[in-house]
């Protein structure tokens, strides 16, 4: 049994743990105390909130008339090498994220894959190719916690013209220009903003407003070689 000096000592060695641990991992630990990201994640547990998944994925449109195994016309450009590959990266809202290859439009299987990276949506052409990429990604409402990948894209709207992406595929370095952006209805047609015989246009599309599945935000960039 500990005596009344030992149970003060314990009881300060554990308020001063405490203390020390929320200091130093504060960034990780304050939406805790945030009750509205609190109250989010209860409401996903009971019903996953709605985003870029099983309902609304079923009416997406993208119009191309290629995919990955067309022939490409376009011209020759050599891109520069790099180490990484099948990579997102919005500097201007510091995202770096996985792109996930998806050859099925299957609502299950983009969920899961969403939940690893932003997908790659079956019918892009590749990077580079005459023609236009839509890459999808999830948002979420504000505050909410970055324990997955339900977030990569909540800040798309803060993106400005000329803001540059990073698409890194098959260890080749792209740099896309952010042009436009727009707010479409669920299951409005993507379509690029001035698509010419050369132009590579990549399309950026999640749910509007963040983490809620009313309309959709396009955000168009275009490949500067």
């Amino acid at each position: 049994m500990m005596n009344k000096k030992q149970k003060i000592l314990l009881k300060v060695f554990l308020l001063t743990y405490l203390s020390t641990f929320l200091i130093f991992n504060w960034s990780d630990v304050s939406w805790i105390f945030n009750y509205r990201a609190v109250s989010g994640i209860l409401y996903d547990f009971f019903n996953p909130y709605p985003s870029i998944e099983a309902s609304s994925l079923s009416n997406l449109l993208v119009n191309n008339s290629a995919n990955y195994n067309a022939t490409d016309n376009s011209p020759k450009v050599e891109y520069p090498y790099s180490e990484k590959t099948n990579t997102l990266e919005l500097p201007s809202i510091e995202v770096s994220v996985p792109v996930i290859l998806s050859e099925s439009t299957n609502t299950g299987i983009l969920a899961k894959y969403l939940d690893k990276g932003v997908v790659y949506y079956p019918g892009s052409v590749l990077p580079g190719q005459n023609g236009q990429i839509v890459v999808l990604g999830h948002s979420a409402p504000p505050n909410w916690p970055k324990t997955k990948n339900d977030w990569v894209f909540s800040d798309l709207n803060d993106l400005n013209y000329d803001d540059k992406i990073f698409l890194y595929f098959d260890h080749k370095e792209y740099v896309y220009y952010v042009r436009e952006k727009k707010i479409i209805d669920k299951g409005q047609e993507i379509i690029p903003i001035s698509l010419t015989n050369n132009e590579n246009i990549l399309v950026l599309v999640s749910c509007w407003p963040p983490g809620k599945d009313y309309q959709r935000i396009a955000v168009y960039a275009e490949l500067v070689p």
